[in-house]
């Protein structure tokens, strides 16, 4: 069995304004195993950022964890102070953010900037610092390391930028690295790039990855298991293969057919937009949007419905007295190419 890092359990956060508190994070269960890649997908807004943010202890001023744990193996982060924190961060949990401009030093080389974790965590002088930073990048592509590495920020493309950014998230082989929509701002050329780097840095030095991202089509190579997520909650998860293949709430069905494929060129976006978190709905939050909506989506939240030993979602739908639907042509398509992958694994064991 998996040995399992990272546990959340029933995490809530309010955001406190003018207005009064917004409920961001509504109720996220998850956990993420040694080795493995977690995708959290869904919508701007869905709470994605704050979540990952949380287990980094990183939350705005106006934020407050209003219930819920967050175990890193035996402690949990919610209870640590801000200087145990910056012990964790960088070390044991690394972040890499999604705009890497933001996130260097204009005025420092970045030499010094990759250096300087390993001089806080790891105790390195000065010299063994830089020579561990010129190591980690030449891992992550940087060409001409030995004179590249006494440059600043504004002297590399946007690509190169993250893979710094990267370099200086792995810099202390962190066992939990926080991947915040890291190639969002990248052309689709880089993209690959950067997401074939992390999963080949991922194999050598045994990271366990949380990749966050609103693009459906960056999960399929990247991820083990993905937690789709919505007005703050998580709504269905389960293995790759099978939120692909076989999704069962509609929010994914919409998420899914926004995509573009190769099968279809009609790409259809979901109607309408999320919920006001300053009150939250009762029912299904999803259910205003969905072409799918009963009443009692309107009344009553769903509970998770199990689809198999990995997968779950919670939506009325899979109620055993809900009528049948049929869902959007492009996940039937999808449906039949599960059902069919399914039938030539057990004809295989």
């Amino acid at each position: 069995m998996a040995e399992r890092i990272l546990d959340v359990k029933n995490l809530e956060i309010n955001f406190h304004t003018y207005a009064g508190d917004v409920k961001a994070i509504r109720d996220v269960s998850f956990h993420l195993d040694k080795g493995e890649t977690l995708a959290i997908v869904g919508e701007s807004g869905s709470g994605k950022s704050v979540t990952t943010k949380s287990l980094m202890g990183l939350l705005a001023n106006n934020a407050e964890v209003v219930g819920g744990s967050i175990m890193y193996h035996d402690q949990d982060i919610l209870k640590k102070s801000e200087k145990e924190m910056q012990n964790i961060r960088g070390k044991d949990i690394a972040m890499i953010f999604q705009d890497p401009m933001t996130s260097l030093d204009p005025t420092m080389k970045i030499g010094q900037q990759i250096a300087e974790p390993l001089m806080k965590h790891k105790k390195l002088d000065k010299k063994k610092a830089w020579a561990q930073a010129l190591d980690i990048l030449k891992l992550v592509g940087i060409v001409n390391p030995e004179k590249r590495i006494n440059e600043y920020p504004h002297q590399f493309s946007g690509g190169m930028r993250q893979r710094i950014v990267i370099a200086i998230a792995l810099v202390c082989y962190p066992e939990v690295l926080i991947a915040d929509e890291p190639t969002t701002a990248l052309d689709v050329t880089i993209q690959a790039q950067i997401l074939d780097l992390m999963k080949e840095l991922q194999s050598k030095i045994e990271t366990s990855i949380i990749f966050i991202t609103h693009d459906l089509g960056v999960v399929a190579g990247m991820a083990d298991r993905v937690a789709v997520m919505y007005a703050g909650k998580i709504v269905e998860y389960g293995t790759v293969d099978e939120i692909f293949y076989n999704p069962q709430h509609p929010y994914t069905w919409g998420l899914l057919n926004s995509m573009p494929t190769l099968s279809s060129t009609l790409l259809e976006a979901i109607p309408g937009t999320p919920p006001d978190l300053l009150d939250p709905p009762k029912g299904d939050a999803f259910a205003a949007r969905s072409a799918y909506a009963m009443k009692i989506d309107i009344e009553k939240e769903p509970p998770f419905f199990k689809v198999s030993d990995t997968h779950y979602a919670a939506t009325w739908l899979l109620h055993p007295d809900a009528p049948k639907v049929t869902p959007p042509t492009e996940i039937v398509r999808r449906q039949k190419l599960f059902a069919e992958m399914s039938t030539n694994k057990s004809v295989k064991a």
